[in-house]
């Protein structure tokens, strides 16, 4: 709606997994070359635990697309609340291919069985990685995932799991020592720092073709204090802003006007 005022070629502050809006903070660039070597060198599993909205799903959709060819295939599963059962044969069907027929539990643990032996044999390495993770609450489904770890074709995992999700998985997994010493790594996700949010805006503009700078200096302070440095309330936060400050005819966005709007997102209550 507002890209051809505000010269923009697509909208800025989508919240998508383009990896042309990935923005390597430093967080956010360390965490994913210490994943890169887990997958890469073959480890069994890992943790990438960061509060909602610091964009942990972006970061690993970016990590799949870096991985090399022999990292191969990857399952990411954005919806784990499932019973053990579900969850592998899911997991099968994304890895060896959907399956029509229907297979007892037994049948499915062996079909994953066959094919990291078959998968490890093409001399590839299997990844999959689990999404909002910290909803696996359910013990069973947990000691699933942690025995796929057990399956090793040549002396190393068939696969690497990596879990996803908000700080509170940390201690899930704690209470299972079986599974927490299997894991290569455990990675916490912050939130930008002032530096960061300023050049976070202006990387996502700069990728959406913006020709110059849409938001005021003294505009960021302001916005890194309103969203915490959170990249999804950024983003919603600088969409919104965009919208209006076009609805109104402004030429660019100023503290008073961030300000605004983000008292118009916080004060949409009931009567």
């Amino acid at each position: 709606m507002y890209e051809s005022y505000w010269q923009l070629d697509r909208r800025p502050f989508e919240n998508s997994d383009d990896p042309r809006f990935y923005y390597p903070g430093e967080s956010h660039q360390g965490t994913l070359l210490k994943l890169r070597y887990v997958v890469e060198n073959q480890r069994g599993g890992a943790v990438l635990a960061g509060a909602a909205g610091t964009g942990k799903t972006l970061l690993a959709r970016v990590l799949s697309r870096q991985l090399a060819d022999t990292c191969r295939p990857v399952a990411h599963l954005v919806f784990p609340q499932m019973s053990a059962a579900e969850l592998l044969a899911y997991l099968a069907d994304e890895l060896a291919g959907r399956d029509t027929g229907t297979r007892s539990l037994d049948q499915t643990v062996r079909r994953i069985q066959t094919f990291l032996a078959e998968n490890s044999a093409r001399g590839k390495h299997a990844v999959v990685i689990i999404d909002e993770a910290h909803l696996l609450e359910d013990t069973q489904s947990l000691e699933a995932l942690r025995l796929l770890l057990n399956f090793e074709p040549d002396s190393k995992p068939g696969l690497t799991l990596l879990l996803v999700g908000q700080p509170k998985l940390l201690p899930i997994i704690d209470r299972m020592p079986g599974f927490e010493e299997r894991l290569a790594l455990k990675c916490l996700l912050r939130p930008f720092s002032l530096d960061e949010t300023i050049s976070y805006v202006s990387h996502r503009l700069q990728a959406a073709g913006a020709k110059r700078q849409l938001f005021e200096p003294a505009a960021f302070e302001s916005l890194h204090g309103l969203t915490h440095g959170l990249a999804r309330r950024i983003n919603r936060l600088c969409d919104l802003a965009l919208l209006i400050g076009f609805a109104e005819e402004r030429r660019s966005i100023t503290v008073e006007q961030l300000d605004a709007v983000a008292q118009e997102l916080v004060a949409v209550l009931p009567e």
